[in-house]
């Protein structure tokens, strides 16, 4: 994670003259912080009373959007799933990586004409990232949906054999078909009685047809056998193995069904493969928006603040600040005591945080 404070100090003579006593002070001998000017165009001041208005709306607004970026990152980690090591490759802002864009800002003027009000480009941003969040709800419960359900029939798949679904593991040869007074039944017996299995197994009930039972499937504890039987002998005959702890599996040999099921699966994996690469584009092109929103929204903060901070005309300068870690409460310090002649809630600092 990669923490940066965004301030803002009123301008000296010149705004260059104020960045110039902030590196001193940061950077000259003692290595506090890396800095960076952050840019900030001549944006249109407004009236007092809309500014006032829009201190607050910019908060809120501040916090929405970093909660959608950091949904968009979350979900992007939830898809990608076992290569979530290109997690990071995939998260960009304008084609770049966010620390260089963060260190770079330009304001983009074309997607927020700054010939507009603050309170219309705010709205913008609003839109714009309260559709991202609306897109990525849809699109996320879509696809985890169909990740859901393919989740389910693996499941069923998978596990035990006194759980798991055993139409992958029997075969039409394994079954008495279609007679009116045999049935073959499917019993999990645990390895360690595989032996009294076979000794018991014909005298469990009446009408169980001798050396009808096949081993059909192990796995680590249990094996799967087969036996036929009388269809009247059924009801007794699970009884009596359950009083011998062994299990029988409700199970009836219906090849429609287990086509069916083959099917759904080989469909829904389908539509995942095919779903995964525009939802991760979609999410990687969502994800640079709604962190650029963000950053210009911080901006549009910063612009307002100052001018209601520090009056007309509009002069500031604003400062990107990488503090070293281990001297971040020095450069608190530092800070303060540079700025310590201001009102002690004029140097606001904003972090921008925890996708770097």
């Amino acid at each position: 994670m990669t923490e940066f404070w965004l301030i803002s100090a009123p301008g000296e003579k010149t705004c260059q003259q104020t960045w110039d006593q902030m590196m001193v002070a940061t950077t000259r001998n003692n290595n506090l912080s890396t800095n960076n000017k952050f840019n900030i165009p001549d944006l249109k001041v407004g009236t007092l009373d809309v500014l006032v208005g829009l201190s607050d709306d910019l908060a809120k607004l501040d916090s929405f959007i970093e909660g959608v970026v950091k949904k968009v990152s979350q979900y992007m980690a939830d898809v990608l799933e076992d290569s979530r090591d290109k997690v990071q490759e995939n998260l960009l802002a304008n084609g770049v990586d966010l620390v260089t864009y963060i260190t770079r800002f330009q304001w983009d003027m074309a997607k927020y004409p700054i010939k507009q009000s603050l309170k219309n480009i705010s709205d913008i941003i609003s839109k714009q990232v309260s559709q991202i969040d609306n897109d990525l709800k849809a699109r996320a419960s879509a696809y985890n949906n169909l990740k859901g359900n393919l989740q389910n029939l693996e499941r069923k798949n998978a596990g035990s054999l006194l759980t798991r679904s055993l139409a992958d593991i029997v075969k039409k040869e394994d079954f008495v078909i279609d007679s009116e007074y045999l049935i073959t039944m499917l019993v999990v017996v645990p390895k360690t009685s595989y032996a009294d299995w076979q000794k018991t197994y014909e005298t469990l009930s009446e009408m169980v047809v001798p050396r009808s039972t096949n081993l059909l499937f192990e796995d680590h504890d249990s094996g799967l056998f087969s036996v036929t039987l009388f269809r009247k002998a059924i009801d007794d005959f699970r009884h009596k193995a359950r009083e011998n702890k062994y299990t029988v599996r409700d199970f009836q040999y219906n090849e429609q069904e287990m086509n069916a099921d083959k099917e759904e699966m080989t469909r829904l994996s389908t539509d995942k493969k095919k779903q995964f690469g525009p939802l991760v584009r979609w999410l990687k092109v969502n994800f640079s928006e709604a962190f650029i929103a963000w950053i210009h929204i911080k901006a549009l903060r910063v612009f307002v603040e100052s001018v209601l901070r520090y009056g007309l005309p509009v002069n500031f300068q604003a400062m990107l600040l990488q503090p070293n870690k281990k001297n971040m409460k020095k450069l608190r310090e530092v800070l303060n005591d540079l700025y310590k002649h201001l009102d002690s809630s004029a140097a606001a600092v904003i972090d921008v945080s925890n996708y770097m």
